[in-house]
């Protein structure tokens, strides 16, 4: 018995379901329309994008699983960031090539980050799975697990129509 129902087809899903999965993409983009640089509200806005919209399609869904999933360590890595980059700023902290070095690893991982998530987008948008490690498979099995519904077993119809 499969557990999983079957993944829709690029031909099978329709151009506002391929805009939803790609615009879950974007959430990353959140804080630079408010105009904060606080990393913590595109991992907010992701997760109210997720959880509006998680029941409207499997596809849907699993593209904004997954991109709320996989902002959550560049969130914390961010965060860090703030933070550290706040107490060396205001607190004169020393500037030092541990934090250095640390920014730059930051900084990387962001822009690989980005890359990984146009590319989802782009696929998303052409009806595409594109999974990202791990949390792709985390995701996917979310996404496309198969439910139980509970079916109500229906009463015995005691009113019934004239028999003509």
């Amino acid at each position: 018995m499969n557990e999983f129902i079957e993944i829709p087809q690029p031909q099978d899903i329709d151009s506002r379901q391929k805009e939803r999965a790609m615009a879950s993409y974007l959430m990353m983009f959140a804080n630079a329309g408010l105009g904060i640089p606080l990393p913590f509200i595109n991992l907010i806005a992701a997760f109210i994008y997720y959880y509006a919209l998680r029941k409207t399609s499997a596809f849907v869904n699993f593209h904004a699983y997954q991109s709320f999933l996989s902002q959550v360590p560049i969130t914390i890595l961010n965060g860090i960031a703030v933070v550290l980059g706040i107490r060396v700023l205001f607190f004169d902290l020393p500037f030092t090539e541990s934090f250095q070095g640390y920014l730059i690893a930051v900084a990387i991982s962001n822009f690989i980050y980005l890359i990984f998530s146009v590319i989802a987008a782009v696929k998303a948008y052409q009806g595409r799975m594109y999974y990202f490690v791990f949390f792709g498979k985390v995701a996917y099995m979310d996404a496309f697990r198969k439910r139980e519904t509970i079916i109500e077993e229906k009463e015995e119809v005691v009113n019934k129509p004239p028999q003509l």
